[in-house]
């Protein structure tokens, strides 16, 4: 008689189509692993994080509402008094469902986060499991190239690949004008594009960053055009969009919640509501983070401790002198430089008070153990 198999056999059409990352069985240990020691449990995608609970898909066509609070998520490490929340799912994670209930979060390979708002350190899950990230920027008084480069620090260290998108090309003029503003982002890799957010084949220069299998997250702040973006790419008005401020070019939070959609090419969009504040969590690398020209710079000043201010030899310095750098541009590396150190020292204190936390408990239970014994 033949060895049961240590999971259900996966429906892995339905689960492509919601993103799943291989055309076969799972590729990462760790994910295989945790299938089979869950074999009553079944793989699904969170598409929608509410502050009730979560709704999960394990399919196109499918919407379960998983419980909020299951067995795995009550343990300390999950209350809010506990471990961080980025810990908890997110959408685009991949979690085991049994019934409604989430028995199981599968290792992310790929995440978009930012600092939380507050006094205190705190990371904030924008994005799971994602292949590409557009970057949204309107070109009128939204377009600004030092919030961009924000938005790229912030997803560079994340393993997804940063495309800038630049919408409303149609009413405006100066479309060139602004890729040029950005040829030093080009310079590190990354695409920009300025287009027609209502216009299918303008649309159709992303189409390399949407086949089936990828999924996708657009990032920007309100009134940037996400929303017209994601209808467009859907083939549909199903996402509301709102007029912008003539003023200053905001628009209103017509996006209200993250959500993952489905796509009719075969990948999966995550749509975010706008973002006013890009903290770094402190884990950012300026190399990935789009300024590998300024630190590659940076090693060949003189002095290893340079500020990049009056020091003779200073390479930086030399570069901007040439016009080879934009100083406004090494300007905000340097504050993103300096936002990332401290929210990184944060990060630290954090750490080593949980551990502290940790040996102490510990040495807690070895005082019970030793008086009482072991139950």
């Amino acid at each position: 008689m033949p060895a049961n198999p240590a999971h259900a056999p996966l429906d892995l059409a339905s689960l492509r189509a919601i993103g799943w990352p291989w055309p076969g069985e799972p590729e990462d240990p760790a994910w295989a692993a945790l299938l089979a020691a869950h074999p009553a449990a079944r793989p699904a995608r969170v598409t929608e994080q509410h502050r009730s609970g979560y709704v999960v898909a394990d399919g196109p066509d499918t919407a379960i509402k998983a419980e909020s609070l299951p067995e795995w998520q009550r343990r300390p490490g999950f209350r809010k008094d506990g471990s961080p929340a980025h810990e908890r799912p997110a959408v685009g994670d991949w979690v085991l469902l049994e019934g409604k209930r989430i028995v199981a979060l599968l290792p992310r390979h790929t995440g978009i986060k930012r600092g939380a708002a507050g006094e205190h350190y705190q990371q904030q899950v924008i994005a799971a499991n994602v292949d590409a990230v557009f970057i949204v920027s309107g070109l009128d008084a939204d377009f600004n190239p030092r919030r961009i480069e924000r938005y790229l620090l912030l997803v560079g260290s994340g393993g997804a690949q940063p495309v800038v998108v630049l919408t409303k090309a149609d009413r405006h003029e100066h479309a060139s004008d602004a890729i040029e503003a950005l040829a030093d982002v080009t310079a590190q890799g990354v695409p920009v594009f300025a287009l027609n957010a209502k216009d299918p084949d303008g649309v159709a220069v992303l189409a390399p960053w949407l086949q089936p299998g990828h999924t996708v997250v657009l990032v920007g702040s309100s009134g940037a055009g996400k929303s017209t973006l994601t209808n467009t790419l859907l083939g549909d008005d199903r996402m509301k969009t709102g007029e912008v401020r003539e003023s200053d070019s905001r628009g209103r939070h017509t996006t209200t919640h993250r959500a993952l959609m489905p796509l009719p090419s075969g990948a999966c969009l995550i749509d975010t509501p706008g973002m006013r504040e890009l903290k770094p969590t402190g884990e950012e690398d300026l190399v990935e983070g789009g300024f590998a020209d300024i630190e590659a710079l940076a090693e060949q000043c003189r002095f290893r401790d340079c500020s990049h201010q009056r020091e003779p030899g200073c390479a930086v310095r030399a570069a901007i002198e040439r016009g080879e750098l934009d100083e406004e541009r090494f300007l905000n590396y340097l504050k993103l430089r300096d936002e990332v150190a401290s929210a990184a020292g944060k990060l630290a204190t954090r750490l080593a008070q949980k551990a502290e936390a940790r040996v102490q408990v510990k040495a807690l239970n070895k005082r019970l153990d030793d008086k009482y014994g072991r139950h």
